[in-house]
């Protein structure tokens, strides 16, 4: 995924297309990730969302399931976020 997109679209349950701005990207073991929320929402948490290839080679934006995959991908975040301030 290019470093410089600031939005993606993204469909939810209903299929009702949903603006999300990108917070940062973060590369962890040897995988990418994206964080991101949604456009104008300051009351509703980021997403960690994994980044793979379709068998075009497309990026697509997958669904964290895994626990420890999270929490690692959280920790991550936590600690750039913090540093920010």
């Amino acid at each position: 995924m290019d470093n410089n997109v600031e939005s993606v679209l993204l469909y939810d349950e209903e299929g009702k297309e949903i603006e999300f701005d990108v917070l940062t990207k973060l590369d962890i073991k040897d995988k990418e990730y994206v964080i991101v929320a949604p456009t104008g929402e300051e009351d509703i948490d980021a997403i960690a969302l994994r980044i793979e290839k379709d068998e075009d080679g497309n990026d697509i934006l997958v669904t964290i399931e895994d626990d420890e995959e999270f929490e690692m991908i959280s920790e991550a975040y936590d600690a750039i976020s913090s540093d920010d301030i």
